[in-house]
């Protein structure tokens, strides 16, 4: 099956507030393969924004550091699975996350 994963990031670390991150890592999954991957820019912080620019991209798996629970809703109402309380270098969060072993610390956002 077919997983188009996303990462908010700074170009190297999972960013700690998902909306306010430069870039996002999006990665292709097929089996426990990466197929596909590349850096996109954050097209801005605006409610609703990012689940619509996410889901366009064929995402269907966020793994964050930080989110609030109202943008977790409009990303579930997106089909999107939210992970959240991820954090680390990019590469060591994608291995974990390929091995089945992502580590992960209750985060959620307040504001």
């Amino acid at each position: 099956m077919k997983k188009v994963v996303a990462i908010p990031t700074d170009g190297k670390n999972v960013s700690e507030h998902f909306g306010h991150c430069p870039l996002f890592y999006l990665f292709t999954v097929e089996g426990n393969q990466i197929t596909e991957k590349e850096f996109v820019e954050n097209p801005g912080h605006q409610p609703g924004v990012l689940p619509r620019f996410l889901n366009e991209q064929g995402v269907n798996c966020i793994l964050a550091g930080g989110m609030g629970t109202r943008a977790i809703g409009l990303f579930k109402e997106n089909d999107i699975k939210v992970v959240i309380g991820v954090k680390g270098p990019l590469d060591q969060v994608v291995e974990q996350y390929l091995n089945g072993n992502l580590e992960t610390e209750g985060n959620i956002c307040d504001h």
